[in-house]
């Protein structure tokens, strides 16, 4: 049993990218998807599929390099089970300031940091990618 899926999700990431590997697995969830859609939508990963397995699913995610340099250059868990991080729509994060993403959970969704300045939004913060 996991705890944190999530941070088991971007290690896996993590962990791929370190190896030079150009697919990882990682077990699906709704919020997984959700956030390798905004992951792909902003240019971090090739591409991504799900495939149903039977039981819960697999997320298939095609890493991105350039030159043999990994895309995401850090990618970090910011609110854990044991201390959740949340922000109202006011003091929304930017990630060095401005070139990264913060991925949010919030009423509307999983979205980013634009997104929910956009959308007038604060909720949850899952992780920063840059």
């Amino acid at each position: 049993m996991n705890t944190d899926p999530i941070a088991d999700y971007l290690t896996r990431i993590r962990n791929a990218q370190m190896a030079r590997h150009k697919v990882v697995e990682i077990p699906a969830s709704n919020i997984k998807k959700e956030i390798t859609k905004i992951l792909e939508d902003k240019g971090y990963i090739l591409s991504h599929k799900f495939e149903d397995d039977g039981k819960q699913g697999v997320i298939k995610i095609a890493l991105k390099y350039n030159k043999n340099v990994p895309a995401i250059k850090k990618i970090e868990r910011i609110s854990k089970p044991g201390l959740r991080k949340y922000c109202g729509a006011d003091s929304l994060p930017r990630v060095l300031n401005g070139l990264g993403i913060a991925v949010l959970s919030t009423s509307k969704g999983v979205i980013t940091d634009k997104e929910a300045r956009n959308e007038n939004v604060g909720g949850e913060i899952l992780c920063y990618v840059y």
